[in-house]
């Protein structure tokens, strides 16, 4: 791994311009999304993003960025550790 990936692991931004569009980078799964509540993971844990008319433009798996706009009301974080075992659980079921 070079020094670059390394820098990149466990990276999380997200930038919110007049409380309508998100850009967010660190995006690792989005695990559900409607007009009034996205639900993702990021490399840093979970967040919900709420809202109303909240729509998905544009997400690359490749680098997990993403772009969502609409009227947003919150952001919050959930815990850093859920998804990992959540993640080898729905491996494990499916």
């Amino acid at each position: 791994m070079n020094t670059e990936e390394k820098n990149n692991r466990g990276t999380h931004n997200i930038i919110m311009e007049n409380r309508s569009n998100l850009t967010l980078s660190g995006v690792t799964d989005v695990d559900s999304f409607d007009e009034r509540c996205i639900s993702l993971y990021t490399q840093l844990g979970e967040l919900i993003i709420r809202g109303r008319d909240l729509h998905i433009n544009s997400m690359s798996v490749e680098t997990g960025d993403m772009t969502i706009d609409g009227d947003i009301w919150s952001l919050s974080y959930g815990d850093k550790d859920k998804r990992s075992s959540a993640s080898f659980l729905g491996k494990l079921f499916r």
